[in-house]
Order: structure tokens, then C-alpha cells, then sequence
């Protein structure tokens, strides 16, 4: 239960208190990372399905939705997903990756990354919104998308894979992830994504864990190791790819 408060203290703005935690309470923080993220999706589903039904535009729905998500993580994702994009941008050695990440500015590759991947998701909760599916189809898509984005955390921080800097968020839960954890939310999400999509919904999952596999061992030779900003870009391109092929199985 310490792990399930810390993880919803660091995904949420919910002021949940806990301790200074321990390696071991936050590698169980990143477990319990896809039911926070499904919450948060489920709320994200319940604003487009609301705001539709009032007469508000699909995609002004689905960017208040995205909107609602950065807002309810403080942000953190997306600029794990700027900084990485960044960094990834950066053609010099890892110290200068690592170093472009920590500056904390917005360089045109943040931008453009950030502009495509919220667009992606705000675009696709919109035709997921106006396709005429019922509204717990939204809710249940919201919240399915966004568990499967932070089932990435899990590849990321496998063992194998070392912090790229000590320190921080990355040194703390880096290599803290057994394969089976992955292997499990990966198989129940699928089998979720089956029951609510039918076959897309296994191919979102399988396209979202290939996918963070790829950025995490790319990052890993790019950076050096793995670092809390690659776990927010995996967050939201998982979300992104999910909520993609769900919309197109509505389409």
C-alpha cells in the first residue's frame, strides 16, 4: 500500500503524503503505475463523453481532455516527453544529451514532439467521441489508453538497463522492473483491449509495448541508460499509439 500511495503521489496532483521512499517502495510505485493511469484516462473519457453530449466540438473535447491530463500530472509526462525529444535531438555525445535534457528549455524538437503526440491523442479521443460508440466505450478507451502508456515505465526501468546520471527519479527506479511484471499488464491489457475493441484492442497493446521497447533501447544507447524523462515520454506515446488504433477500429 506504501507503493500504491507513492504512485499515486507522483502521477497525480492528489496530496497524498508519504516518506522519503526506499528503492524497494518505488519499484513497486511503477507496478502500480497503470491502475493510477487508468484512473486518470477513466476521468479523461468521462469529460469527452460529457462535453460531446453538451453540444461542445469533438476535438475542443479532446484537447480539454488532454488538457485535463497534463494538468492532473503536473505536467510531468509531457515534459519528460519535450526533454527526451530534445536530448534524442542532440547530436553530440551522451554528456551533451544529458545535458540539453536538464536545461530545462523547450528546443524545436520539445515543440514539434509535443505538438504531434498531444495532437494524436487530443485528435483521436475526438473521433473516438463523435464515432457514436456509448459513452462507457469512451470512459473505458480513456482509461485504457492511458494504463497501457504507463505499462511502458515497466520496460523501461527492466533490469538491464542503468540510470544514465546518478540521482533523481531514473537512479532511484532504474533496473527495478523484472521481466514479468511487463509481461503481465501487457497480457491483462490486451485481454482488456480484446473485450472492449475486439482484435484492435490486443493490436493497440502489442503496437504500444514494441514501441516502448524500441525508445527504451534507443535512449539506452542514445543517453547512456534510462532516466525519469524517458519513463513521461512513454507514458505519452503509449497513450498517443492506444488511443490511434482505437480510433480507427471507430472510424
Amino acid at each position: 500500500m506504501r507503493s500504491l500511495a507513492l504512485a499515486v503521489s507522483w502521477l497525480t496532483v492528489l496530496p497524498v503524503r508519504t516518506g522519503a521512499p526506499s528503492r524497494e517502495v518505488a519499484g513497486g510505485a511503477l507496478r502500480w503505475a497503470p491502475v493510477v493511469g487508468a484512473g486518470l484516462g477513466a476521468v479523461a473519457g468521462v469529460l469527452v463523453w460529457s462535453a460531446t453530449a453538451l453540444g461542445v466540438p469533438a476535438l475542443v473535447a479532446g484537447l480539454l481532455a488532454v488538457g485535463f491530463l497534463a494538468l492532473a500530472t503536473r505536467g510531468m509526462h509531457v515534459d519528460g516527453l519535450a526533454d527526451t525529444a530534445d536530448g534524442l535531438g542532440c547530436y553530440g555525445p551522451p554528456e551533451r544529451a544529458l545535458a540539453v535534457m536538464k536545461d530545462g528549455g523547450a528546443g524545436p524538437f520539445a515543440v514539434v514532439t509535443l505538438l504531434v503526440v498531444l495532437g494524436v491523442q487530443a485528435a483521436s479521443l475526438a473521433g473516438i467521441g463523435a464515432s457514436g460508440v456509448p459513452g462507457w466505450w469512451i470512459v473505458a478507451a480513456g482509461a485504457l489508453a492511458c494504463a497501457v502508456g504507463r505499462t511502458g515505465f515497466s520496460l523501461v526501468a527492466r533490469r538491464g538497463v542503468p540510470a544514465a546520471r546518478p540521482g533523481g527519479l531514473g537512479a532511484l527506479v532504474a533496473q527495478s522492473q523484472p521481466a514479468w511484471v511487463a509481461v503481465v499488464w501487457w497480457v491483462l491489457l490486451a485481454g482488456a483491449g480484446f473485450v472492449l475493441a475486439g482484435w484492435p484492442g490486443p493490436v493497440a497493446v502489442v503496437l504500444t509495448g514494441l514501441l516502448t521497447f524500441g525508445l527504451s533501447a534507443h535512449t539506452a544507447r542514445r543517453f547512456g541508460g534510462m532516466s525519469g524523462d524517458v519513463l513521461g515520454a512513454a507514458a505519452e506515446l503509449g497513450t498517443a499509439t492506444t488511443l490511434l488504433v482505437l480510433a480507427a477500429a471507430t472510424a
